[in-house]
């Protein structure tokens, strides 16, 4: 139920008038945000959300209204801003540490993110955007499936849960439903959909154990409790932000 409820908002903001889809991603992120910076707080790491959610905001704004250079510029700025924002609010003490896990937020996941807007952007934006976030649902689904019928063999000590047969369950689906969507709706070659659906089944897996490592590291099960039975927005934003931008960067190329 609450995939669709997701789905349904994602295909509503997207093909009604597509720049409401830019405030959704703001939201789910804006949250995301918060998660990691109350995850982090718990191993005494202090992030100040105003200046990261600020930040959250003016890249994706760049990115859909400016382009990938005012995206850049605005991660640049909110950065220093994040450097400046930490010397003079907590001393010496714990500055490297603070100021270093600010600008981590403001890259993953608010930057990263932010991909999502330069898909937007184009013509078809639409119809890139929801390739995106199909294929990587399709990895989440395939790995799940194929794990659970079929998963023997762990692949990492990182995620036990993660075996070699839910991998290949991912790639098949992802690739799948990357060349049926690419030829469908951006008239694309099915061996262009294969490549950025397989590519996305690579990324989505690692979005997936670096969170799996932030959350070891910190040593908490799930960073929030917003969606039940998934946890927090990042446990689902982890491997669509990993995946944004080689998806973006092919579909720039291909398109």
């Amino acid at each position: 139920m609450v995939g669709v409820v997701l789905g349904a908002l994602v295909l509503g903001s997207l093909y009604t008038i597509k720049e409401l889809f830019l405030p959704v991603v703001v939201a789910a992120v804006g949250v995301g945000v918060l998660e990691l910076i109350k995850a982090f707080a718990t191993r005494d790491i202090k992030v100040p959300a105003v200046p990261v959610l600020a930040g959250l905001v003016a890249m994706q704004a760049g990115a859909y209204w400016g382009g990938a250079q005012w995206m850049l510029a605005g991660f640049a700025i909110f950065a220093l801003v994040l450097l400046v924002w930490r010397m003079f609010s907590g001393g010496t003490d714990g500055y490297v540490r603070d100021a270093s896990a600010s600008v981590f937020i403001l890259f993953y996941p608010a930057m990263l993110s932010s991909f999502t807007a330069l898909l937007l952007r184009a013509g078809d934006g639409d119809n890139r955007v929801l390739i995106f976030i199909a294929v990587t649902v399709a990895s989440d689904i395939g790995g799940f499936i194929a794990g659970v019928l079929f998963g023997k063999h762990p692949m990492t000590r990182i995620s036990p849960r993660k075996t070699w047969e839910g991998f290949a369950g991912s790639f098949v689906a992802c690739t799948a439903v990357g060349a049926w969507l690419v030829v469908w709706l951006l008239g694309g070659e099915i061996w262009q959909g294969a490549l950025i659906g397989g590519l996305a089944a690579l990324l989505a897996t690692m979005g997936d154990l670096i969170e799996s490592m932030i959350k070891r590291d910190l040593g908490i099960k799930d960073l929030g409790t917003i969606l039940p039975g998934h946890g927090g927005l990042m446990d689902r934003l982890d491997s669509l932000v990993t995946t944004l931008v080689p998806v973006w960067l092919l579909m720039t190329l291909f398109f």
